[in-house]
């Protein structure tokens, strides 16, 4: 655009000259110098490109081996971490045009930034070593090395790039107005700069990566290997019911002073673990909810197999469960009584607000219909608005509604709040209330909250 102005320039200063022929009352702007003008003035450099994050180092070798008294030399190290590659540096940016002596300030183009440095890859875990014998002595005669990798250095950022410079760092643009040669005719100077460009930014380095672990040492005294155990199973309602599963567990006991155990000079984790028995179980769901396992089919339920020889099992957060468990003659049986998606565990609404005095009674309803199943507490805030019309409320109960003062028809609950203490002139007809009440729900382990709100006036009797 300013380029298209630049080249019009002569005819300008031709009409600018040739004000002699214009109304005295006319006006027009005329630099005293013209000069091409450019938007742009250049690019800012484009930051370097990242340095690559190192590999990490592999994990040292697993390793299982009977003690028979023979030496042995076993090196289950793991491999260092690769280092981070360093970022480049900032690209220069484009200083190349000119900006002559516009009427605005300008800055020109910042210089690239340095790319981040790569992270350093972590160290490799030392490798596991487990050890069968019949005489503990035996294992002095094993030497090992299970030290962890060391992580890889981050790479260094790379730097950034200059800013371009002003070649002119101030001048003047000269605005008249008025017709030459006539009394309204004025002239004002104005002072414009350049900014030079910033400088870029180095880039951050890449942090180091982590040491890995030592290895760890597992001690079976037994001629014959463990048989891999299944202490837990994660399956969907659908496939655990009406099937039975076996669970095992490998039960370890955690000692201390491995090296005490080894050939002097070992390199290993001073934690060790000592096999003491295998734990087996028999597991079965049964499902006597009312609604068909196909309606949660695709809820996925962790069994798993304790230490204490217990089976423990764990639904999903969504859906609460009321259930029992028995177990004898290694078999667990796991009985689902009933099963609540959590989203209807909340459906509750105001039915009637009904009568005056001391019959004033609010209902409830479980649009859900699980209140025979799911315990249910409730707490209100009885508000009554001030007279002569004012939007204010005044509480005149907040607190638990006692067991007594609620009663339950299947899914209906009726809360007796006019037998709460409440001065009797809140609970005339005519008056105008505000309720909010806290439902609080409860099935075994599991309890949400609901707020329900009611306002209104307490009718008169009929």
């Amino acid at each position: 655009m300013y380029k298209a102005l630049g080249s019009k320039l002569p005819l300008l200063l031709l009409f600018c000259l040739s004000t002699s022929f214009l109304p005295a009352s006319g006006s027009v702007l005329c630099p005293a110098v013209a000069y091409d003008r450019y938007d742009e003035v250049g690019t800012d450099g484009s930051q370097g490109t990242y340095g690559r994050s190192g590999r990490n180092g592999r994990d040292g070798e697993n390793h299982n081996i009977f003690a028979n008294g023979s030496p042995v030399n076993l090196d289950l190290s793991g491999e260092d971490g690769e280092d981070g590659e360093d970022g480049e540096d900032g690209y220069r940016p484009n200083c190349d045009r000119e900006h002559g002596k516009v009427d605005h300030d300008i800055k020109l183009p910042n210089g690239g930034n340095g790319g981040n440095g790569g992270r350093g890859g972590n160290g490799g875990n030392g490798g596991s070593l487990t050890v069968y014998y019949t005489n503990l002595a035996d294992l002095r005669n094993i030497f090992v090395r299970a030290t962890p990798g060391e992580g890889g250095r981050g790479g260094r950022g790379g730097n950034g790039t200059a800013g371009c410079k002003c070649r002119r760092r101030s001048w003047e643009v000269e605005t008249c107005k008025g017709t030459p040669g006539s009394p309204d005719y004025k002239c004002t100077k104005k002072r414009y700069q350049c900014n030079d460009g910033s400088y870029g930014q180095a880039g951050s380095y890449g942090s180091d990566g982590k040491q890995g672990r030592l290895g760890i040492l597992s001690i079976v005294n037994s001629k014959e290997p463990l048989a891999a155990d299944t202490p837990t199973l994660k399956l969907t309602i659908s496939e655990l019911t009406g099937k039975q599963f076996n669970l095992s567990k490998n039960k370890w006991n955690l000692r201390q002073g491995a090296t005490s155990l080894l050939a002097p000079g070992s390199i290993i984790a001073d934690e060790y673990r000592e096999f003491e028995q295998r734990l087996e179980e028999g597991f079965q769901l049964i499902w006597q909810e009312r609604q068909p396992v196909a309606s949660f089919g695709n809820q996925t339920v962790t069994v798993s197999l304790n230490d204490s020889k217990q089976v423990e099992v764990n639904f999903p957060d969504d859906l609460w469960i009321d259930a029992s468990s028995k177990s004898e003659a290694n078999l667990t049986t796991f009985t689902v009584n009933h099963a609540i998606p959590k989203k209807d565990v909340t459906r509750l609404a105001v039915a009637e607000f009904a009568d005056a005095g001391e019959n004033l009674n609010l209902k409830i309803v479980d649009l859900a219909a699980h209140s025979d199943v799911i315990q249910t507490q409730f707490r209100v805030k009885f508000r009554v608005r001030d007279d002569f019309g004012s939007s204010n409320y005044k509480t005149e109960y907040e607190g638990d509604i006692p067991a007594e003062l609620v009663t339950r028809d299947y899914n209906r609950f009726i809360l007796a709040l006019g037998k709460l203490k409440i001065a009797s002139d809140a609970l005339r007809p005519g008056v105008n209330v505000d309720i909010e009440v806290v439902a609080n729900r409860s099935l075994g382990e599991r309890s949400a909250k609901q707020t329900i709100s009611w306002q209104g006036a307490i009718r008169k009797r009929r």
